[in-house]
């Protein structure tokens, strides 16, 4: 059985999967297609709505059938909040999750870091991978209750004790919560914040942008760890970074950018800040991002209000190799002015660097040593390569091929790297998330 971490992944069998937290928790789950939204009521399994097309909530245990889930369905988000809404999570003990596969096979163990300020936890996901299907360990907190979570992911909860009841909010059998009711609704916009970012743009020449739930979700989540923490910071005192509380909504992004700041009082007066300062402006008008999502929360130890600005590009199919070829072409562009010959893509290379970004990401480190204590040759040679010499530049944080290439120049021993005469191919790596939001490999070979 395998012990997961936050950011593991594990493939799922064919078959139906059971999710089992014990502990003094409700187990809800949300069903999602590429967009990261619910289409609706059907999607939203929770105490009074127990059943939805392939999935099925029982107790503590939620029984996922990946195969007869809704059509479009590629994601489910599986979290967990207090059965006594009136206590604490931080007085609870950590949600224990057992996962077993067909046949009651166990499959994997997560327990995540117990809740602080939080009132819910995104325990874990079940996603498409191509053909199959993974789980991938979240442990995320989140700090705005179960009703704020559903209502990021398109959902609206509301109680409501006095309709009369339906076959939908028939309460569960010893249960005396209010049943919530849901519909499907589009990200709010808190104040009028994108008409105020979307006419700065079109002043820059750059595309409009629209609100994303999951970008808001992971804003307001940091924004919520900045104010209990009394201090701005791409991390929590949880430990877990701005960028890591935005994969753990399901949404994968090609590039990101975030706005962290204290003291505005409304999305005007943060706006016209953000517009002020070379660096906050060059990201509001990057005309690289699609999304955008806003939180503010104010209080915490200061009492000032701290805000959160996300704004990323999703990934889209193709991007991977898009971005493969710009670094190439960058990187052969400065083998040419320097008369050395062209680097050709190398498939087996670049399956390796690949797996190394992702595997930075998941597994939480920035080394060319990975946790196992394997090399860049080690993982050159694990992916069939029989190139003779290896070299490889790893590089964090970066939004662009251009920018990581440049760094990469500057930095006299990646820049030896991409000049050596001996080199003959190369692959390419990147992989979204972690705590430094983007994670890039190159792996030469000669």
């Amino acid at each position: 059985m395998t012990e997961l971490v936050p950011g593991g992944n594990l493939p799922l069998p064919g078959g139906a999967v059971t999710v089992r937290v014990s502990g003094p928790f409700d187990v809800s789950a949300l069903i999602t297609d590429d967009s990261g939204k619910v289409r609706g009521d059907a999607d939203f399994v929770f105490y009074n709505q127990p059943t939805a097309p392939g999935a099925r909530l029982t107790g503590d245990t939620l029984t996922v059938d990946p195969a007869r889930l809704r059509g479009g369905a590629t994601r489910i988000t599986i979290v967990a909040s207090p059965a006594d809404p009136t206590t604490p999570p931080a007085r609870l003990p950590a949600p224990a999750l057992h996962l077993t596969g067909p046949g009651g096979r166990p499959l994997a163990r997560f327990t995540p870091p117990r809740p602080r300020q939080e009132t819910v936890l995104l325990l874990v996901e079940i996603y498409r991978r191509g053909p199959g299907w993974k789980l991938r360990a979240l442990g995320q907190g989140y700090a705005d209750g179960l009703a704020g979570l559903a209502r990021d992911f398109g959902v609206e909860v509301a109680d409501d004790t006095s309709a009369a009841p339906t076959a939908s909010r028939t309460p569960v059998a010893g249960s005396t919560r209010p049943a919530p009711t849901a519909r499907s609704t589009a990200p709010p916009d808190p104040d009028g914040f994108l008409p105020l970012v979307n006419s700065a743009r079109a002043a820059a020449g750059s595309p409009p942008v629209s609100l994303d739930a999951r970008l808001a979700s992971a804003a307001r989540a940091h924004a919520s760890a900045m104010a209990a923490a009394g201090r701005l910071g791409t991390e929590g005192r949880d430990g877990v970074s701005v960028y890591q509380r935005l994969t753990a909504t399901g949404y994968t992004y090609l590039t990101v950018g975030e706005h962290l700041v204290s003291g505005p009082r409304t999305p005007a007066e943060f706006v016209d800040y953000c517009l002020r300062t070379a660096q906050p402006r060059q990201t509001l008008h990057d005309p690289a991002f699609t999304h955008a999502g806003l939180a503010y929360v104010s209080g915490g130890r200061s009492g000032d209000t701290y805000w959160t600005a996300l704004w990323a590009r999703p990934l889209a199919p193709g991007d991977l190799a898009r971005t493969a070829t710009e670094v190439v072409d960058l990187t052969n562009r400065e083998r040419t002015r320097h008369g050395l010959p062209l680097l050709a893509l190398d498939a087996q290379l670049t399956t390796a660097a690949q797996a190394h970004s992702a595997d930075m990401v998941a597994r939480a480190f920035y080394s060319h040593t990975a946790p196992d204590g394997s090399q860049p040759w080690d993982r050159a040679a694990a992916a069939g390569s029989r190139r003779r010499s290896i070299g490889e530049n790893i590089a964090c944080g970066q939004r662009s091929p251009a920018e990581v290439v440049e760094g990469w120049m500057n930095s006299p021993g990646h820049r030896a790297n991409i000049l050596k005469p001996g080199f003959t191919h190369i692959g390419i790596g990147f992989a979204g998330g972690g705590s430094a939001g983007t994670y890039w490999t190159q792996l030469f070979g000669a």
